[in-house]
């Protein structure tokens, strides 16, 4: 190799080498100034904090003074420093060109310059939800820094905003939380056809409805409600007959204590005759003592607390059931006597079958092998005594059974006839007494209670046989035991203690069979009375909730009504049709026994027809919502029945949600106010159950004043004024009057011609027919063309009586 050439790679040599030293030493001073870096993107992070901060509070002041936020306020010296830029995402970048000895010390002015208020709104700034980009720090030319910061746009959570705060408007608007209103849990209230119930929020609709609308005014627009499932009673009775279930379970533990714990007697007898008396030991007779003591303070502790359970579960199955077997009552008494309300005495007696002493004994029995196994732990031959009574005893419980369910179940039907005698009797003291009749009601009576207590009697005494000899069956099995169980000592099988507590034993085994059997007839009479209970539940039609319609207008139309009652095939209504427009009204005329009473009860839904419908407002009244239907209708019946309570009560239909105002204009539009007012106490006035201290006619005007309660669009009225006087005839006439002015669909049931000169339309219904149907000019014409002129003075048709 020449000298040049080498002298030429040395040379290259000796600058790669002072390349690589440069390198070097270049790495050795950018790591040296990294701490000094850090420090200062520290710092402009800070000082780009307090800018966003102090621009926060520039933004809750225009808010506050509904400044748009497009306008901006002037600004400090620090703030202009700070210009919003839209980048979408953070980025913290390092120029490695730039000279790493720039610091970016020009933005920590802004810090200095911040007000001192902008320190307490940095706070307040966490409270708002940012809808604008924040802030960015922009170097100035003048001081251009190596690197650039882009802040984060946290999203954040939008709590609630203080109460000082002002609405921002525009593309600031923030939206609140709605505050939900506090609801107490947990409190119970007696639902009309459900019974209690544990109070919950009410469910919002899936449909957005509000539960219905009156939908009667123009600027009002008619909501509506979800439809909920159908009250079924039938699964009312299955969630009292769970939690019974339920319940009974629980009991069982403690009975099943109880009986381990029953136990302890014997064993202590047993050991004091077989240990104690033959040790002589003190310190095991005191032990024994106290374990004994504990045991019996324990068996009665569980004992109490079983009774307790059973006690406030027929508490609970009287409320759960109590409000249901009332409304089955209700809706199955329309179409019978009124029978079914002897069912809340049926429920009574399940409820204090299910507190007597005779529930315990059948809880008790299934505890009795346990018994006969300790028995025959004992010796097998005192355990086969116990079974063959126990065999003997289960053979009179059957014989028993079959002697007494026919005269108990005919002494339980004479007694219902009973009841209900005596009810009538109540219900028509006045008469009774006024005619003399209470010798003939009083035998009446007698007869039905006679015949109830002659088989009330008569299975009493078979129960107290079959009782008898069970009792006398335990007694001869415990002198068994015993002269046997003294055999088997003397022979050397067993001891003196173990005779004993095998008698003691066996007679707790064979006790509750012997409960059992006395107990008896509690036990059939409340199986009975449950049976009814469940009958009346199982065969009440499904309640469905109704869609709630608008409030109606009062257009009526009857379309072929026919009506046989059930059990016969006499037809009472056939093909009745006719139709009323809103706020028409309508006379119905005919013989007593044409059917005018039974189609009065047809508009009003009390009776259903056989075929046919009653449309109000087009819609069938078996498609209305009960309540509502009942709500927007007004009945006076031909039989007027006020309830006990004051007169503000009866007028108010019992509704304790009732104004002063309802009721003032109810009594006005009845024309009953000013009869009201000459009452001693006026609208207190307390009416007892047959209506005194008022008058037929009085309650008669009452009753009406009832009818027109809640401005009702349809109103029936049948008879209004078969007891009133000239003043209360005039009143209605009034009244009448009033409603034609109201707009109110009425239809009067009438005998009298006086009333026929304030409707429009007139019905003559003749055997269940139509026979006349027309305006009430036409109808008149057409009556004194068959030669029965009306005379309003006698009441009469001609000569033709209407009655």
């Amino acid at each position: 190799m020449s000298e040049k050439s080498i002298d030429a790679s040395n040379m290259r040599g000796a600058q790669n080498g002072v390349s690589k030293a440069s390198g070097q030493s270049l790495t050795d001073a950018l790591k040296a100034i990294e701490p000094e870096i850090e420090q200062e993107l520290a710092s402009l992070d800070s000082a780009l904090s307090e800018l966003q901060d102090a621009a926060t509070v520039d933004r809750i002041s225009m808010a506050a003074k509904r400044i748009p936020p497009m306008v901006a306020r002037p600004q400090s010296a620090a703030q202009t420093q700070a210009v919003r830029q839209p980048a979408p995402a953070p980025v913290v970048s390092l120029n490695p060109k730039a000279s790493p000895t720039v610091s970016a010390t020009p933005a920590k002015p802004a810090a200095a310059a911040r007000p001192a208020s902008a320190q307490m709104a940095a706070v307040a700034d966490k409270q708002q939800v940012r809808t604008e980009p924040p802030p960015q720090a922009q170097p100035t030319p003048a001081a251009k820094p190596a690197f650039t910061i882009v802040e984060p746009v946290k999203a954040e959570a939008a709590p609630v905003r203080p109460v000082h705060e002002a609405e921002p408007v525009g593309p600031a608007a923030r939206t609140e939380p709605v505050e939900t209103k506090r609801q107490v849990k947990g409190l119970v209230t007696i639902d009309g056809d459900n019974g209690p119930i544990p109070a919950r929020p009410k469910p919002v609709p899936a449909n957005g409805g509000g539960g219905g609308s009156d939908g009667g005014g123009p600027a009002t627009k008619a909501a509506f409600h979800q439809r909920l499932t159908p009250v079924e009673f039938t699964a009312s009775l299955k969630t009292a007959v769970k939690t019974i279930r339920h319940n009974l379970a629980i009991v069982m533990l403690f009975t099943i204590a109880c009986n381990v714990l029953v136990l302890a007697i014997p064993i202590y007898l047993f050991q004091i005759s077989d240990r104690v008396l033959t040790s002589r030991s003190l310190d095991t007779l005191i032990m024994l003592t106290i374990v004994i003591v504990g045991a019996i303070f324990l068996q009665a502790a569980f004992d109490a607390v079983r009774r307790m359970i059973l006690m406030r579960t027929a508490v609970e199955f009287a409320a759960q059931l109590g409000a249901p077997v009332l409304s089955a009552a209700a809706r199955a008494s329309l179409h019978s006597n009124g029978k079914e309300y002897q069912t809340l005495g049926d429920l009574q007696q399940v409820r204090s079958f299910l507190v007597s002493r005779t529930l315990l004994s059948f809880l008790d029995a299934p505890m009795a092998p346990l018994f006969v196994v300790a028995v025959f732990l004992i010796h097998p031959h005192l355990g086969w005594l116990v079974v063959l009574t126990g065999v003997i005893l289960l053979v009179v419980t059957l014989l028993n059974q079959r002697a007494t369910a026919k005269p108990f179940g005919e002494a339980n039907t004479a007694q219902v006839k009973a009841n209900l005698h005596l009810d009538s009797m109540s219900r028509n003291s006045q008469i009774i007494n006024a005619l003399a009749m209470i010798p003939e009601a009083v035998g009446i009576w007698g007869k039905d209670t006679a015949n109830s207590l002659t088989q009330q009697v008569l299975a009493q005494d078979r129960n107290v046989l079959f009782a008898s000899i069970s009792k006398a069956a335990r007694l001869l099995t415990q002198v068994a035991m015993l002269g046997w169980g003294a055999y088997l000592a003397i022979e050397g099988e067993i001891t003196g203690g173990m005779v004993i507590a095998s008698s003691i034993i066996g007679g707790r085994a064979l006790a509750p069979i012997e409960g059992a059997i006395e107990g008896w007839n509690q036990f059939s009479q409340s199986r009975a009375a449950y049976n009814r209970v469940a009958n009346l539940l199982t065969s009440s039609p499904l309640n469905f909730e109704r869609l709630k319609l608008p409030k109606p207008e009062g257009r009526l139309d009857v379309e072929r009504l026919l009506y046989v009652p059930q059990g016969t095939k006499r037809v009472v209504l056939n093909g009745v049709t006719f139709a009323l427009k809103p706020g028409e009204s309508l006379a119905i005329i005919g013989n007593s026994g044409a059917g005018k009473t039974t189609l009065g009860k047809m508009l009003v839904g009390s009776i259903l027809p056989t075929s046919g419908n009653v449309r109000l407002d087009l819609m069938d009244l078996r498609n209305w919502d009960h309540r509502q239907f009942g709500e927007n209708i007004g009945y006076l019946p031909q039989d007027v029945q006020l309830f006990p309570g004051t007169i503000k009560a009866n007028i108010a239909r019992m509704r304790p949600d009732a104004t002063d105002a309802e009721i003032y204009e109810a009594a006005k539009l009845a024309d009953v106010h000013e009869m009201i007012a000459n009452l001693p106490h006026g609208y207190e006035t307390v009416v007892a159950s047959d209506g005194s201290p008022l008058s037929g006619g009085q309650k008669q005007r009452i009753a009406l004043a009832r009818a027109f309660f809640g401005s009702p669009r349809f109103v029936v009225l049948d008879e209004p004024n078969s007891n009133l006087d000239s003043a209360g005839d005039m009143a209605l006439m009034r009244a009448l009057g009033h409603a034609k002015k109201n707009n109110i669909t009425v239809v009067t049931i009438t005998q009298r011609p006086s009333l026929l000169q304030q409707v429009d339309k007139v019905l003559l219904l003749v055997n269940g027919t139509v026979a006349l149907f027309g305006a009430r000019n036409e109808v008149m014409q057409a009556l004194a063309n068959r030669g029965m002129p009306l005379d309003a003075g006698t009441g009469s048709f001609g000569h033709q009586q209407i009655e």
